[in-house]
């Protein structure tokens, strides 16, 4: 958050004023963001919070300019929504948002960049390869090894992604990542548990454990699926 916008603790609900709580959007993730925002906008206003649905940023955009809304709750999956976009244009207007600011909503929706700042602090991560569209894509998985993991670098909500286990799956798997704009991240499959921890601030929440009922927590598992145990 931009630190010439005022941080303040409040609990009356209508001192948030009017909330736009921002979703859908022109991602691959829409209709996980309509989903999600349904459940904040019904969370919201079951709380006495005056939340109204904003679709797109185009939309967004003409409610500001007519000083509709007073903060944003920013809950517009993948692209714009969290590649910082939405973020500096609510910085540039100095209207309060949730979630990471501008840099760490750039860098982190970017798999790649995020792995070689993590490389660059000495952190561990799984060994990957960045594929441009057209790259000998054999070459960087022979280098890697098998099994491995086929993403498009910039989407989320394991869209596009695929566990290839030898060399006949890997075309195949090119093939669903290139879908997407951007590079391609070939990386190490490391399989095991599968844990999640949330920030807020500079608080670590409880770490929770996702128990899929498939082999892994793919697109089906996390949006889909009402099996998957948390």
């Amino acid at each position: 958050m931009n630190p010439q916008i005022p941080n303040r603790r409040v609990s009356d609900p209508k001192a948030f004023g009017r909330v736009a709580v921002l979703l859908g959007g022109t991602s691959s993730e829409r209709a996980v963001s309509l989903d999600s925002g349904s459940n904040v906008l019904e969370a919201l206003r079951r709380r006495g919070v005056d939340a109204q649905p904003v679709d797109g940023i185009p939309a967004l955009v003409a409610a500001l300019d007519q000083a509709r809304f007073d903060r944003v709750f920013n809950i517009m999956h993948g692209g714009d929504g969290e590649n910082g976009v939405v973020q500096g244009l609510l910085e540039g207007r100095g209207v309060p948002y949730t979630g990471s600011g501008v840099l760490g909503s750039a860098l982190t929706l970017d798999k790649i960049r995020t792995k070689q700042v993590w490389l660059s602090l000495g952190l561990p991560t799984p060994k990957y390869a960045r594929v441009a569209k057209g790259e000998d894509v054999a070459a960087a998985a022979a280098k890697i090894g098998y099994p491995l993991i086929v993403k498009p670098s910039c989407e989320g909500s394991s869209v596009g992604v695929s566990r290839v286990f030898d060399a006949a799956g890997l075309q195949q798997a090119i093939e669903l990542a290139a879908q997407y704009p951007g590079e391609l991240l070939m990386e190490e499959l490391v399989q095991g548990g599968e844990f999640t921890v949330g920030i807020l601030g500079d608080t670590a929440l409880p770490t929770i454990q996702i128990v899929p009922a498939g082999e892994y927590y793919d697109y089906h598992a996390k949006y889909v699926a009402e099996d998957t145990q948390y």
